[in-house]
């Protein structure tokens, strides 16, 4: 029930996005609820205008909420958009859908029972749960201490084993994984030259020194994807052995019909 998103999406970032909700809706047509946490609200306002479901959007962040309500607001979403200033620990309510994106890195080790404790209860016994996030294909370790302390304080990229083992435990099926090995590597590269392109404003607003750090974490992340072992993971997650098809046709088939040009 966690969203983190980026304000300008790349095609990369698009086709991801398309992605999560394809591999959240199963085969019904049928719009439901459905929760993330709001971010900036843009996977919620997408899902809602796209695909017609009502959505519930968990942050932390006071900034963050007043962004996505104005967001909300300005696109008429109001009625099937809402979003809450709230921990995900202390959730309400059922869900059809949870989707949690970027958001697990930051939950820590030791808290991972406990947060698909909560992605169990809050979900609809039919339901469908994606979480995606960033891992790596190594044996746990450690988090790179330069990024920990400069770039992502109490970040953590988990590895599988580390993410099954807990679910193991929570009573929930895993019914799909999907392994993204390049994909944030394309991102990165993307955002890199956004980035260079807008260098100047980015050192008045900030400083060259900042300028510096932020060339070398994207930098150091895209290596990392591309030989380093990082990859992103989806999971999908149900407390029924029956709520997800049997094949993953579902999947391709609608995005297949999400990327094929209007008539």
């Amino acid at each position: 029930m966690l969203f983190c998103p980026i304000g300008r999406r790349s095609q990369c970032s698009q086709r991801c996005w398309n992605g999560l909700f394809n591999s959240a809706r199963s085969s019904s047509s049928t719009p439901g609820t459905g929760a993330t946490c709001s971010g900036r609200g843009g996977l919620a306002l997408d899902l809602a205008r796209r695909h017609g479901v009502e959505v519930d959007g968990l942050t932390p962040s006071q900034e963050q909420l007043a962004i996505a309500q104005t967001r909300a607001h300005d696109e008429g979403l109001n009625d099937r958009v809402r979003f809450h200033l709230q921990d995900y620990r202390h959730s309400t309510g059922t869900f059809d859908r949870i989707i949690s994106v970027g958001m697990f890195e930051h939950v820590g080790e030791p808290h991972f029972s406990e947060f698909f404790d909560v992605i169990r209860r809050r979900l609809a016994p039919d339901g469908l749960a994606v979480i995606h996030a960033i891992g790596h294909r190594n044996p746990p370790g450690d988090a790179d201490p330069w990024l920990h302390k400069y770039i992502f304080p109490g970040g953590y990229c988990p590895s599988l084993s580390e993410v099954l083992t807990s679910v193991e435990k929570s009573d929930l099926w895993v019914t799909d994984v999907e392994i993204l090995r390049l994909h944030y590597a394309e991102t990165l590269q993307r955002w890199s030259e956004r980035f260079q392109s807008r260098r100047t404003q980015a050192a008045t607003l900030y400083d060259e020194r900042f300028c510096r750090m932020w060339e070398y974490y994207l930098a150091v992340c895209e290596a990392a994807f591309r030989v380093g072992g990082l990859m992103v993971f989806q999971i999908q997650l149900a407390r029924r052995v029956t709520a997800a098809p049997l094949t993953r046709d579902y999947m391709i088939d609608a995005e297949r019909r999400i990327a094929a040009p209007p008539c």
